[in-house]
């Protein structure tokens, strides 16, 4: 008898604990809670940290709300029909607001239901409108405008963070197309920035060549018509250790007169003998 009693204490013990655990939960940072009762889940979502459910009946669904990132592989085709792989990264995010309807709609998930089709949409659409080189010269263009498509498509929703186009893949033979033709253009802009450089410096020998013969007519003028500067200006450079005859002309009679500059002394030599 005494067995029994203590048998049935301990059966109501173990209940009662399982009772206890069964009615506390604890949901972790960056994530929401669905309370799920018989089945039915409750229109708020729960905070994070501790609280208290009905034992047994009722179970709590974690969903997160921090940034999340998952790849897609598609492929898409441009403007030409030329096929482009593409690979792709997608950071999204749940809003507390939406943790519910995510749920009971998309299973808790809905990356693969939701936002992979938009996205591949979006960046098909984009990018038919463009061709293959145009699709891997402006990359950056493409990822922005397909990002904004995709957000349109999945509304509020959900929040599309951001897109990185982690790798376009084109056949080979455009490859090689497009690495030959833009050899060709940077040859081109090379030729174009020599010939533009060889005609600036020609503009430049030019306006030096008509600065100099300016100067020289200048020049010309100012002698011609100041017959005494060339005797001005020889007179200001000689140095007094020679003396110098300057001819006022051609050697000829009358051709003008002649200037002397005659030798300086030293200071220690002594004065001439009368």
């Amino acid at each position: 008898m005494n067995i029994a009693r203590l048998v049935g204490i301990g059966i109501i013990i173990l209940v009662m604990v399982i009772a206890g655990s069964q009615a506390t939960y604890v949901i972790d940072p960056g994530f929401r809670g669905v309370l799920v009762t018989l089945g039915k889940a409750s229109t708020d979502f729960k905070p994070e940290g501790f609280g208290t459910k009905s034992p047994f009946i009722s179970h709590i669904i974690a969903i997160p709300v921090r940034q999340l990132t998952r790849e897609i592989s598609t492929e898409c085709y441009s403007s030409d029909l030329q096929q482009v792989d593409v690979k792709l990264r997608v950071l999204y995010r749940i809003p507390e607001a939406s943790v519910v309807k995510i749920y009971t709609e998309y299973a808790g998930d809905p990356f693969d239901s939701l936002i992979a089709p938009r996205i591949e949409e979006a960046l098909k659409e984009v990018a038919a409108l463009q061709s293959a080189e145009m699709i891997v010269k402006k990359r950056e263009e493409i990822k922005t405008r397909s990002l904004s498509a995709a957000r349109e498509k999945v509304g509020s929703i959900l929040m599309l963070e951001d897109i990185v186009i982690e790798n376009l893949v084109l056949s080979k033979e455009l490859e090689t197309a497009i690495e030959s033709k833009m050899v060709q253009e940077q040859e081109a802009a090379k030729a174009r920035f020599t010939q533009q450089k060889a005609q600036i410096e020609a503009d430049t020998a030019i306006i030096r060549a008509k600065g100099e013969a300016e100067a020289i007519r200048i020049r010309a003028e100012a002698i011609r018509d100041n017959p005494g500067l060339i005797q001005l200006q020889i007179v200001e450079k000689w140095d007094g250790r020679s003396p110098l005859v300057i001819g006022g002309g051609a050697g000829t009679e009358g051709g003008g007169a002649n200037i002397l500059l005659p030798l300086s002394l030293p200071a220690s030599s002594p004065a001439p003998r009368k």
